[in-house]
């Protein structure tokens, strides 16, 4: 079994520009009981201002609604998702190209869709703490913004779901959102076929962790919606060269994946690529992590892409691996799983081993603590003793160049992500590097991180854990501008 970055497994492990059709048709009645002539109705429309015009159709819709996710025959899920499907949409968009996509909420909560890790003003990026709005059961909000940067980004439910386990990133809110690069990286080139692939934990419950903390668990696991064995596979031919898109869209759990019988060559992390690509027999990769790997197809048969953790395996995280056969080939039997050797995973292996090029402008301590409540209560979560809404951060100034110096203190892995920005890791546990570009980055329990990042994006920008338990419960920072 592939070792954990921790000594133990880790149970987590721009404007409001919208106004209703209703109101303009007002104002057209309104006016047209006044004058009949053209000229005075030309005249007129002209100094309506731009906010108030009909809005052009959106280029997407997403539905908020509930829905029976059937993941295996007879295992129903009742949870809320997009469209009616879970992952949501797919959306393909090219980098630099204004977007419009109006989010429709036929929940019965107020609901908000996150944009992560694009680079988008406050208001569209989709966090209540940063400003952006709640939209009402029953309302629709458009989003419109120009999606950068390049590569694999997501989209999900920024919504605090705090004891109903069914809520937030705990439910089927989720999905991918590619933005096409103006000039695709190398490392991209000669792909023969592509896959996009979300890993999700459902059902979730409260269960005590080693040291009498509490943390969500769950019942069952599933690639793209389905249990393993009861999904189409993923059907591949011998000599192809395949990229997998692999999403972590759990509200809590950290996932090792391989692919048995092959290797899978890490070319990009959260949508960027890396310094230093490099075949792994397993990945990992924590809460809103993503990773682009390539897998060549050179081992003809019917595997399992699965997690590593048989317990894991068995409660249905995984999905099969199927070669076309070829003329005269009988079809495969029963798909077959190869525990991969010990892996250690680090992100420095990725990286460049020269520390950053700028020195920051300024360090940003942030000391993360748990504080417990007793035996069948989450933890509440402290950055610098302090749990959100008091924490406190430095006012950042446009154009300078900031390091934040984490330190774990407690005894979880906590997947830390950055809205609106994207951030280049300088220390893991020390040890500089450089060149990996990331919004979200796992820091083990009792260890150190750096990362560095330009305030380069003005408005109020929330940084926090992506363990949805851990952040509805005291574990975020907001940072404002000055």
């Amino acid at each position: 079994m592939p070792s954990q970055s921790s000594s133990r497994p880790s149970n987590q492990s721009a404007s409001r520009w919208w106004v209703s059709r209703s109101a303009s048709h007002l104002s057209r009645r309104a006016f047209l009981a006044q004058t009949s002539t053209a000229l005075a109705t030309a005249a007129f429309a002209s100094a309506i201002p731009a906010w108030a015009q009909p809005q052009p159709a959106a280029d997407f819709q997403l539905t908020i609604a509930p829905l029976d996710l059937e993941i295996a025959p007879r295992k129903i899920i009742r949870t809320v998702a997009y469209n009616g499907a879970v992952p949501g949409p797919l959306i393909r968009w090219p980098e630099g190209k204004p977007i419009a996509i109006d989010v429709l909420n036929r929940s019965d909560v107020p609901e908000i869709v996150h944009w992560h890790g694009f680079t988008i003003p406050s208001a569209m990026d989709g966090a209540f703490e940063e400003g952006s709005p709640m939209i009402a059961p029953g309302s629709r909000f458009r989003y419109a913004f120009t999606p950068e940067p390049a590569g694999f980004r997501w989209y999900h439910t920024h919504a605090f779901a705090g004891h109903d386990l069914k809520r937030g990133t705990y439910s089927g809110q989720f999905g991918c959102f590619y933005i096409e690069p103006k000039a695709p990286p190398a490392a991209y080139s000669q792909i023969d076929a592509e896959f996009f692939l979300t890993l999700h934990d459902w059902n979730a419950y409260m269960s005590a962790s080693n040291d009498s903390t509490m943390e969500a668990a769950y019942e069952y696991s599933t690639i793209n919606s389905r249990m393993l064995g009861f999904g189409e596979p993923l059907r591949v031919r011998k000599n192809q060269r395949v990229l997998l898109h692999i999403l972590n869209a759990s509200a809590s759990m950290i996932h090792w994946l391989a692919l048995a019988g092959h290797q899978l060559t890490v070319i990009a992390m959260d949508g960027n690529p890396v310094p230093a690509p490099r075949a792994m027999p397993a990945i990992r990769l924590g809460p809103a992590e993503r990773i682009d790997a390539v897998v060549a197809m050179n081992n003809p048969g019917a595997w399992i892409l699965g997690e590593t953790r048989e317990p894991f395996r068995k409660s249905g995280m995984g999905i099969v691996v199927e070669y076309g056969n070829q003329p005269g080939e009988s079809r495969w039997p029963a798909p077959k799983w190869i525990d991969p050797p010990e892996t250690l995973w680090d992100y420095r292996l990725f990286a460049s081993a020269q520390p950053v090029a700028r020195a920051p402008d300024q360090i940003i301590p942030l000391r993360f603590e748990s504080k417990f409540h007793g035996q069948g209560a989450f933890d509440s979560w402290l950055i610098n003793g302090k749990s959100y809404p008091d924490t406190v951060a430095p006012a950042l100034q446009q154009g300078r160049r900031y390091r934040l110096r984490m330190f774990n203190r407690s005894s979880d892995d906590h997947p830390l992500h950055l809205h609106r920005h994207t951030f280049e890791a300088a220390s893991i546990a020390g040890v500089p590097l450089s060149g990996l570009r990331k919004d979200v980055l796992i820091v083990s329990t009792n260890s150190t991180a750096d990362v560095d990042f330009t305030a380069d994006n003005p408005g109020s920008t929330l940084f926090h854990c992506h363990n949805q338990t851990h952040m509805d419960f005291g574990f975020m920072l907001l940072f404002r501008y000055a």
